[in-house]
């Protein structure tokens, strides 16, 4: 998730998405629109004495309303710093951690799947998120009497910051409660069996919530419950691939050399068009010798105009920043690599930078769907070998 970098704390980039700056206003107007209802909350949980009509005048409410909502993203903050150190500890890289309209996310480089890291990095956030309220009890504690607007601020981040704890371990995965199931049910089970099962409970909770939401009208858990789904669907999947691609690497998967269609840097547009429709491509490989030097693709080629086409060469059009694998890399890493270049298909090119062969998505789920019958990388090997339609772009 991207984000305006505000800072590094800890050696992490601290960013803002930009759905933050839409709900920090919005809950800034809830909480200053509704002062007197949580005043009396307050004065009813924990014996605040607070007189609501003296936070009720002129700009009190609203000021107290974002100073309220400030510190509930420093909460939320320091909440995800709880994950990221921990997980630090224990050797994780952290991308990020991300303010945006739902909280916060810490974006890790690896996923855990050690059961007993995944668990005491997904706990450390709800535990951080107790100590913040505890230390707004204690201000709002030792916070002189008459003191409405320090006791409003405080005692309201002591209870919001244990009430999302409490959230926040609902067994919805990929939530920290989720998290914390998965981890659990991953020590006497293989990982990616633990991820679907957690995955499971996850997407029914989402369905409960956005039901709750949709008959009470709260848009933000629907959104929530839309998110948890799609969010669990999604890391069950990849961890259901990475599982499954386990030992398998790029030259198991490819299309090989032999049966490639390439180009080279002189074809002309027009032969390049005429092929792709004798050959049904829309993109090929572009070689030096036994060199790939780029790859040209249909939108490459439509860019010049009909009459100019004989003149123009693929050199002319093609794009040489080219994202490559070796064919050691594992087939996971490769997918991996395509999914963070919005690419389809990827070269494969030995040490000497020459092509070797070439695997696309429809390759890697070829292969998937091979290795789930019980299929063998010499397998998906032979496969590949007399495919349908190898090197298809």
């Amino acid at each position: 998730m991207r984000g305006l970098k505000i800072g590094t704390v800890l050696g992490i980039p601290v960013r803002l998405n930009w759905t933050f700056l839409i709900v920090l206003p919005l809950f800034a107007y809830l909480i200053g629109s509704q002062i007197g209802q949580i005043t009396e909350v307050m004065n009813g949980a924990l014996g605040a004495g607070i007189d609501p009509t003296a936070l009720a005048g002129g700009l009190t409410p609203w000021a107290l309303g974002l100073a309220a909502a400030l510190g509930l993203f420093v909460g939320v903050l320091l909440h995800e710093f709880g994950h990221s150190i921990v997980a630090m500890r224990y050797g994780y890289e952290i991308e990020s951690i991300t303010l945006w309209l739902l909280g916060g996310l810490a974006s890790f480089t690896e996923f855990p799947e050690d059961w007993k890291h995944e668990f005491w990095i997904a706990i450390a956030g709800p535990v951080v998120s107790v100590a913040v309220g505890a230390v707004c009890y204690v201000v709002f504690v030792v916070a002189p009497v008459g003191s409405d607007a320090v006791l409003f601020v405080f005692g309201y981040l002591a209870l919001l910051n244990v009430v999302l704890a409490g959230f926040n371990m609902l067994p919805a995965f990929p939530m920290d409660g989720g998290r914390v199931l998965r981890a659990l049910l991953a020590r006497n089970q293989p990982h990616a069996q633990a991820t679907q099962r957690a995955a499971a409970v996850g997407k029914a909770f989402a369905f409960i919530m956005g039901l709750i939401g949709l008959f009470n009208l709260q848009l933000l858990l629907i959104v929530l419950a839309f998110f948890i789904y799609i969010a669990a669907s999604g890391e069950a999947q990849q961890t259901t691939l990475k599982a499954a691609f386990q030992d398998v690497t790029v030259s198991d998967v490819m299309t090989g050399r032999e049966d490639l269609h390439t180009v080279t840097e002189d074809t002309s547009v027009a032969d390049l068009m005429s092929r792709m429709f004798e050959e049904r491509h829309t993109g090929y490989p572009v070689l030096h010798g036994d060199n790939l030097v780029g790859m040209v693709t249909l939108e490459d080629a439509r860019s010049v105009r009909d009459v100019e086409r004989d003149a123009y060469r693929v050199a002319d059009v093609m794009a040489t920043d080219v994202v490559a694998v070796g064919p050691e890399t594992d087939a996971m890493t490769a997918l991996q690599t395509m999914q963070e270049h919005g690419v389809g298909r990827l070269p494969v090119v030995d040490r000497e930078e020459d092509l070797v062969g070439l695997i696309s998505r429809s390759d890697l789920m070829t292969a998937f769907n091979i290795i789930q019958t019980g299929g063998t990388p010499s397998l998906i090997s032979g496969r590949q070998q007399v495919g349908d339609e190898p090197g298809v772009f």
